[in-house]
């Protein structure tokens, strides 16, 4: 059974900033791509940013500059630290990765967080 926690979501000012985290537990043996997606009301998800086991990163045009997603293996973690936030970042933060169980088949699974809002308000 593998699980993606998120935490780190909350209301911030215009021009704040928030860290999000997300770990993954269970049956895991090796992550290969992460990534941080989001939603907004009315909205379709869309990648926000994405990290390859190597380090390797990609970000949503809007948000460069702003965010950076980062990851620690050793931890089976994937952090989204996101600075200078403008409300139209308002959205439900969500935790993607790909996941191998185990070495009896190499085959990578795709896993989901629950979501974690952010809300940018004044």
């Amino acid at each position: 059974q593998v699980q993606l926690v998120e935490s780190g979501g909350g209301l911030v000012q215009p021009g704040g900033s928030l860290r999000l985290s997300c770990a993954a537990s269970g049956s895991v043996f090796s992550i290969n791509d992460m990534a941080w997606y989001r939603q907004a009301p009315g909205k379709e998800r869309e990648s926000v940013a994405t990290i390859t086991r190597g380090g390797v990163t990609n970000y949503l045009d809007s948000v460069k500059g702003r965010f950076t997603i980062s990851r620690d293996n050793a931890k089976n973690s994937v952090y989204l630290q996101m600075n200078s936030l403008k409300p139209e970042d308002t959205a439900v933060y969500y935790c993607n990765a790909y996941i191998i169980k185990s070495t009896m088949s190499w085959e990578d699974y795709e896993y989901w967080g629950q979501g974690t809002q952010v809300t940018v308000s004044s």
